[in-house]
């Protein structure tokens, strides 16, 4: 079985070249605020979290078949796309906090998550919608988590 990462998640994808019972993707409860999460009335992504990453699935090995890509497009589609972008910024913001934790700290990789998070957070503004105000805020609290990080001592890699 291999699996395919999309903006909704991870899912398992059956290979065609060998026979099996199809499985459903499957579904992770959405971050509040999100698609299909509490008080958004947007629709659910299957799997909706953060993004993949180093240990994720390897997509020369992927070979979805057409009926789970055409659900996931439809996902896809069916969410506003200021979710699946705000779903990426929270991927980015993820990623910016695991590096500034590990011992001794990764500046160089956290402050390129934290710039790649401010491009799109600073770059569309209001155009985010409704968690603007708490992407912002987040961004904020990583860029005085780098510095609070990098005063006491830790080293760029």
């Amino acid at each position: 079985m291999s699996s395919l990462w999309t903006p909704g998640g991870e899912h398992d994808v059956p290979r065609s070249d060998r026979p099996g019972p199809e499985q459903p993707a499957p579904s992770a409860p959405p971050r509040p605020g999100t698609a299909g999460g509490p008080d958004s009335g947007g629709p659910e992504l299957a799997g909706a979290g953060g993004p993949g990453g180093p240990g994720g699935p390897d997509f020369a090995d992927a070979d979805p078949d057409a009926a789970t890509l055409a659900e996931i497009r439809r996902q896809l589609l069916a969410a506003p796309a200021e979710v699946v972008i705000a779903n990426h910024v929270y991927g980015l913001f993820e990623l910016a906090a695991l590096h500034l934790s590990q011992e001794p700290p990764d500046l160089d990789a956290a402050r390129l998550a934290i710039d790649a998070m401010a491009a799109v957070v600073e770059g569309l503004g209001d155009r985010l919608g409704e968690v603007a105000p708490d992407l912002a805020q987040g961004l904020a609290n990583l860029r005085m988590a780098y510095v609070q990080v990098q005063t006491r001592g830790g080293s760029a890699n």
